[in-house]
């Protein structure tokens, strides 16, 4: 008989079946029966080797990583929080300066603006009248002057008359607008005024530069 390329033919084991190569050998021939496979539910799985090729792709859940994300620049974000504040500060000033403190403001504001060396203000008590007209309603009036005392040629600001009632308390608030922007030296302006909003329990006046 001739073999195979690639296989070595041995001529005394040619006539011996499989059953007699198994008994020769002492061991028992495997059982092939496909209708009942073997089972390998039991057989616990070799677990995965690593070698150091694979050093790269395996990550262990103990190796060593940073606790925290990296801190941020606090000195740049003090400086931007520096910065914008700074421009809310500035504005807020150019505002109050052009308008005035609002109503809101929590801030008691001063009852009239500030005093005009060069103006001498004058409000006479015997200037001052309540007078009824026909409609039953009643006309507060009252004269005010002006100087101009300098030698100079004096901006003449607005302004204002507050009542009081018997308390002191404010009822009333009124801005007069001047005839005349400016004052030469040495002159006088008089200012005959009236208002019929004004309320009855008003029992005092006084007058005052407006504030701003």
């Amino acid at each position: 008989m001739q073999a195979r390329p690639g296989f070595t033919f041995d001529e005394g084991d040619a006539g011996l079946d499989d059953e007699d190569v198994s008994a020769n050998d002492g061991e028992v021939a495997p059982d092939f029966d496909e209708t009942h496979p073997p089972s390998y539910d039991d057989v616990e799985p070799t677990p995965p080797v690593y070698t150091d090729d694979d050093e790269g792709d395996f990550v262990s859940r103990f190796d060593h990583s940073p606790p925290f994300r990296p801190r941020r620049n606090m000195m740049k974000l003090w400086t931007w929080a520096a910065a914008i504040f700074a421009v809310l500060a500035l504005g807020a000033v150019v505002a109050i300066t052009q308008f005035g403190t609002p109503s809101w403001w929590p801030v008691d504001k001063p009852t009239f603006g500030q005093a005009q060396p060069d103006l001498e203000l004058r409000f006479p008590p015997e200037a001052q009248s309540w007078r009824e007209l026909e409609n039953k309603t009643y006309l507060f009036s009252a004269r005010i002057e002006v100087e101009n005392t300098s030698r100079e040629s004096r901006d003449l600001p607005p302004i204002q008359i507050v009542m009081l009632n018997e308390r002191e308390d404010q009822v009333f608030t009124w801005i007069v607008q001047p005839p005349q922007p400016t004052l030469a030296p040495g002159e006088t302006v008089t200012i005959d005024e009236a208002s019929t909003q004004v309320p009855r329990n008003a029992v005092y006046a006084d007058v005052g530069w407006a504030p701003l």
